[in-house]
């Protein structure tokens, strides 16, 4: 009776041994998952739900730039004529002997001064005094009326010179008479040239408008240089006729505009007319919106104004350009405006490293390709470093080993709105849809599935717990 009441006791302990030992291993493993949800498990506390990527309608979505074909350069020059046409500002060579300058008849004629011209000119040589053609189109030479050879050719100008004074009767030896008339100097224009693509650098430096140097590269990830200075840098500059376009503009100021820049030119010219017509275009947007506000409306953006010019860089294949070669023909005054594209980045967050990187200009960059400017490989493909820990308890290179599968686009709607772009990273390993192109303003947030990251924390719980306790109720035994 003993043995057999001493046996039962024996097993009851041992169930009861048992029975604790389970029950400890279920308040650890709930201590355990009550501490991962509370201390990091943002995907099951702070659900993010969003539109799935094949579901997106168009409107949301950003326009490839990646078949854009870069403008003709030779569009933005005019096209000189064939002859030199004279015009105000013009200076001439003029020698007209016994006249021009005048000779008494008791002296020998004075012999016509050699002009050379500037080091920077394709002019040669010239003879004769300097006279300019006025405002009006017209020289002023001794004897004579004003004389109008605006339109005209050198050599035109020449035998209309001739014309006047024998006509005139100044001179009656039409043999004799044979005035010398060559370009002295050419008309320029002032124009304004306003660039911020030079003022700063993306990536490798580039050379400074008027000689300043560009500095290397650095900075942020994905070639932005932040803290750089990108204030716009601009001068005055010298066009000779025939050279007064977008073209020689540029070229006179830095060259073409490079990836920093916007991929177009703004010109506003500096008539009057244009500035009146775009203060009374602002004038008329603000009376018109906002006088009036509408308390549950939004507010259209301001519109392009029409009186500045845009011409674009790079065209779709196809596309014929819509303006005229008086377009890019530019007066005195006129400012040629070249913007940066500093505005144009992305921002990431949750499990990627958390920055703001900027967006190529001339080919376009999906989801995949903008989590590796961030340095993040993409999901399912081993070694994804570096992932902070907002979004997950463990991170990416937790001890589960589940990378995370979920990509949360958030982009920026008018008035102030916001979509949720939710990209399966699974399904985009696979089907292009779900590869979205980066438009400036997203925030790209990398986190796990709840399933992954209850995965994750359940293998992670069992191997730095679990063993423990199974190890420790072996070694009791």
């Amino acid at each position: 009776m003993s043995q057999g009441w001493n046996r039962y006791m024996k097993a009851g302990l041992a169930i009861g041994s048992q029975v604790s030992r389970v029950k400890r291993l279920c308040w650890i493993g709930v201590a355990i998952l009550g501490g991962g949800l509370s201390s990091g498990c943002s995907t099951i506390t702070q659900p993010i739900s969003g539109i799935p990527a094949q579901r997106l309608p168009p409107q949301f979505l950003a326009q490839s730039k990646a078949n854009l074909v870069p403008l003709d350069p030779s569009r933005l020059a005019q096209e000189p004529p064939r002859e030199y046409l004279l015009d105000e500002g013009d200076i001439l060579g003029v020698y007209i002997d016994g006249i021009l300058p005048y000779n008494p008849p008791d002296r020998p004629p004075e012999p016509p001064p050699v002009n050379f011209p500037e080091a920077d000119s394709q002019l040669d040589p010239s003879l004769g005094f300097p006279v300019a053609v006025i405002n009006d189109g017209t020289i002023q030479l001794p004897l004579l009326a004003p004389i109008k050879v605006k339109g005209l050719t050198v050599d035109q100008a020449r035998e209309l010179i001739r014309k006047y004074y024998l006509d005139a009767k100044i001179l009656t030896d039409s043999d004799r008479l044979r005035p010398i008339v060559t370009l002295l100097k050419e008309r320029t224009f002032n124009i304004v040239v306003v660039r911020q693509d030079i003022g700063g650098q993306v990536g490798q430096g580039q050379q400074g408008f008027g000689g300043g140097g560009g500095g290397g590269g650095g900075g942020a990830r994905g070639g932005f240089v932040r803290g750089s200075d990108f204030s716009a840098q601009g001068g005055l500059i010298k066009l000779k006729a025939y050279q007064n376009d977008v073209l020689h503009a540029m070229m006179s100021s830095g060259g073409l505009p490079g990836v920093n820049a916007r991929n177009e030119v703004k010109i506003l010219r500096a008539s009057k007319a244009d500035q009146r017509k775009r203060d009374a275009f602002i004038q008329q947007f603000y009376q018109q919106y906002y006088c009036n506000p509408d308390p549950c409306g939004c507010p259209p953006p301001i519109p392009d104004d029409p009186t500045v010019l845009k011409i674009p860089l790079r065209l779709p294949p196809g596309v014929i350009p819509n303006f005229r070669e008086e377009d890019i023909i530019l007066e005195d005054g006129d400012i040629v405006y070249i913007e940066s594209r500093t505005a144009d980045v992305f921002y990431t967050g949750g499990l990627l490293p958390g920055g703001e990187f900027i967006i190529p200009r001339d080919y376009d960059l999906d989801v995949f390709g903008a989590m590796a400017l961030s340095g993040s490989a993409i999901a399912g493909s081993k070694g994804m470093g570096g992932g902070g820990g907002g979004g997950g308890g463990f991170g990416i290179g937790s001890i589960g080993g589940v990378p995370p599968g979920v990509l949360y686009v958030l982009r920026k709607t008018p008035c102030n709105g916001q979509i949720t772009i939710e990209v399966d990273l699974a399904k985009a390993n696979l089907d292009p849809r779900e590869r979205i192109l980066v438009q400036p303003g997203d925030t790209l947030i990398l986190r796990y599935k709840p399933c992954e990251e209850i995965l994750n924390f359940g293998l992670g719980s069992f191997f730095t717990f679990g063993i423990q306790a199974l190890l420790q109720g072996v070694n009791r035994n």
